[in-house]
């Protein structure tokens, strides 16, 4: 049996994009988006005080509602269709950013699974609670409503004209709504206040909505999101640069994570040698234009090639099922047909006794009292092109005040999601251009 030793201390286990071309030739002249430049982030519960079983279990709940929506919609039957486009919408973590002229600072949820820039706007007629003032464009220089005749707002899926503004509606996974008028104005990334001001970049005449209706309970950690899914409205897109990546901490950390743009989003900013560098395509799907599908071949537990059925986690040719990567969910959700094999091979391997535990995940095992080291068996995901060989801390988490070590995935009933708790420790590439996803074991905080 193929095992990896983890030590246990406490409480911790140690182991074709399109873009708008008016936006793409303005930045791309831009020697500072061009050569690249980063942006901090923060999960959502950094500032608490849980165990890492614990921030896995609020990921999880916070993440319910857009899971069983999207599980919904990516049904694994090819005989229904997908009849709109769903966004993921809520996340994980957050970014710091400013807005206007002068600027506004606010936070805003990271989300891969989604295009659209946006945040609350006054005068609102319904928004949520958020811990910073609510932007007022009034009060900006800088701030201009887009036409209707403007490319983001055609790429919108949902847009009506109003005295030749562009007004947009977007729903996300969770029935959660914002609704406004699309505008542009000037972001700063980072904290203009900082000292190191190497560190903050300006950026004008973005597109964003300024939502004056916002709805639903996934946007209260932030007053807004940004969205770096595969459409033309996403930030990656908006900037021309073709290309980013992020490097996530554990979930436990107290460091930032980080999320590069530019120059700076490339692996060869890493000590990562040739066969460290793992590669694989980006699959299409029309129907969820958005999200980074990728195709998933297999999964070797231990030593074993589970029997997964190859049709399992295929893209179905109506636009449903299929495998994508997401970083604003927690933990991995396999279609129930390759989880249950993923089960069956961990109760089989490990030498605990399963647990009849109340975590919410759906495999935990009973550690003995006094053990500070474990082994586990390994897992290793067959995507096309590229063998993921993930550290134990990534897939198992332990929890030594309640004696207990849990596998950190789930099953789903259609699509399948690679969660951020299996990102962990590893610059990930988006490479919009190429169509490729790369992956490399990195220290994120050391970046």
């Amino acid at each position: 049996m193929m095992l990896m030793l983890l030590v246990l201390t406490s409480i911790f286990v140690l182991p074709t994009y399109s873009t708008s071309r008016e936006l793409l030739d303005q930045y791309s002249h831009d020697s500072t988006v061009r050569n690249g430049f980063r942006i901090n982030l923060k999960h959502v519960d950094g500032a608490g005080n849980f165990t890492k079983l614990e921030l896995v279990q609020r990921g999880m709940n916070r993440g319910k509602h857009r899971l069983q929506r999207l599980s919904a919609l990516a049904v694994t039957s090819v005989d229904d269709d997908i009849k709109s486009q769903v966004h993921t919408g809520s996340g994980e973590f957050l970014m710091s950013l400013s807005i206007g002229t002068p600027p506004t600072s606010y936070l805003a949820i990271m989300d891969t699974g989604s295009d659209l820039i946006w945040t609350q706007c006054k005068p609102c007629t319904d928004c949520y609670k958020q811990p910073t003032p609510i932007f007022d464009p009034s009060k900006s220089s800088s701030f201009s409503k887009l036409s209707c005749t403007n490319n983001l707002c055609r790429a919108l899926t949902a847009s009506m004209c109003s005295n030749n503004a562009c007004e947009y509606l977007y729903a996300y996974g969770d029935d959660s709504t914002t609704q406004g008028i699309m505008a542009s104005e000037t972001f700063t990334f980072g904290d203009p206040s900082s000292e190191d001001t190497s560190s903050v970049i300006s950026i004008p005449k973005l597109g964003f909505g300024c939502g004056n209706d916002n709805e639903g309970g996934g946007f209260t950690q932030g007053a807004g999101l940004v969205g770096l899914g595969r459409g033309p409205l996403s930030l990656v897109s908006q900037l021309g640069t073709g290309k980013f990546s992020y490097c996530l901490n554990s979930i436990d950390s107290t460091q930032t994570s980080s999320l590069l743009f530019g120059s700076l989003a490339n692996l060869v900013n890493t000590t990562a040698s040739d066969n460290e560098i793992q590669t694989t395509p980006l699959i299409k799907n029309p129907s969820q234009p958005s999200f980074y599908y990728l195709d998933l071949e297999g999964i070797t537990v231990g030593e074993t090639l589970l029997s997964i059925p190859k049709s399992t986690f295929q893209l179905k040719p109506k636009g449903s099922g299929g495998f994508i990567i997401d970083s604003g969910t927690t933990i991995t959700y396999l279609h129930k047909t390759g989880f249950n094999l993923v089960k069956k091979a961990f109760v089989s391997q490990m030498k605990l006794t399963v647990a009849d535990s109340s975590t919410g995940l759906d495999l935990c095992f009973n550690l003995p009292a006094g053990v500070s080291e474990i082994d586990v068996p390994k897992l290793i995901f067959h995507f096309k092109g590229a063998d993921l060989d993930l550290p134990g801390n990534n897939y198992m988490i332990a929890d030594s005040d309640l004696g207990l070590i849990c596998l950190a995935m789930g099953a789903s009933n259609g699509l399948s999601i690679f969660g951020n708790v299996q990102q962990q420790n590893m610059l990930i590439l988006h490479d919009l251009e190429k169509e490729v996803m790369s992956f490399v074991p990195a220290k994120c905080d050391q970046l």
